[in-house]
């Protein structure tokens, strides 16, 4: 799969618009979000309740699920977002280069919004960037599902056309399989771009060529500008 224009961008937070100063918060988040799917998998299996793929699933009786431990981790962190995180090295100028060519940008995330990931982008003037923006109280199945994904998609102004190419950067696995699992979904190509080492190996492990791979977002700048002018 070779790496086309993309006309549409969707990006992940955590670890990939934005990094954790302390690495360590990043990767307890990670991990309960990697149980979570896990339980839920094996609770499907328990109860024979298929959960593998879309209809997108609505909110039980219209309620917002409680996600108890992600609210108490934020709640008790006691610092502001600008003490946990900062901006990746390099994204600035891949975000005003896909906003100066017009290309439709998103933003999903398996974070809360609410008292954090709402707080990073008004912080760091990323609002500005992204036509839509998803986080976890937003979505009943997070990803490795593809169901964010079309859900972000969903709220695009305009849906995506067959004449669209999406590009979805992530920095983890579940990025790179929610990415390919949308694809057959949608009405044009999806590609997942890996960003750094947890992606890449997903990137490698699925058949997707080291052009789906970055390790830094100055190594793409030029890449990206090239395509853009072809």
């Amino acid at each position: 799969m070779s790496l086309e224009k993309p006309t549409i961008v969707l990006f992940d937070m955590d670890g990939t618009t934005v990094r954790h100063i302390n690495p360590w918060l990043l990767h307890v988040l990670e991990r309960l979000d990697d149980i979570a799917h896990k339980c839920a998998r094996f609770f499907s299996k328990i109860f024979n309740r298929q959960i593998d793929a879309p209809p997108l699933v609505e909110f039980r009786h219209g309620k917002r699920k409680k996600l108890l431990v992600h609210r108490a981790i934020h709640k008790f962190r006691r610092k502001e977002v600008e003490e946990i995180v900062e901006p990746c090295p390099g994204i600035y100028a891949v975000l005003d280069l896909l906003q100066e060519n017009g290309v439709r940008m998103g933003l999903i995330s398996n974070g809360l919004g609410k008292g954090y990931g709402h707080d990073i982008l008004r912080k760091f003037d990323l609002e500005r960037y992204f036509e839509v923006t998803l986080f976890r109280e937003d979505i009943t199945r997070p990803k490795p599902y593809p169901d964010p994904l079309l859900q972000a998609l969903k709220k695009l102004k305009s849906p995506p056309r067959e004449t669209d190419r999406i590009w979805y950067i992530g920095d983890r696995n579940k990025d790179v399989r929610a990415a390919l699992a949308a694809e057959i979904h949608l009405p044009c190509d999806i590609q997942p771009i890996a960003y750094t080492l947890n992606a890449a190996i997903a990137a490698l492990e699925h058949n997707l060529g080291p052009e789906h791979i970055i390790m830094a977002w100055p190594d793409l700048e030029p890449r990206l500008r090239k395509l853009l002018k072809s």
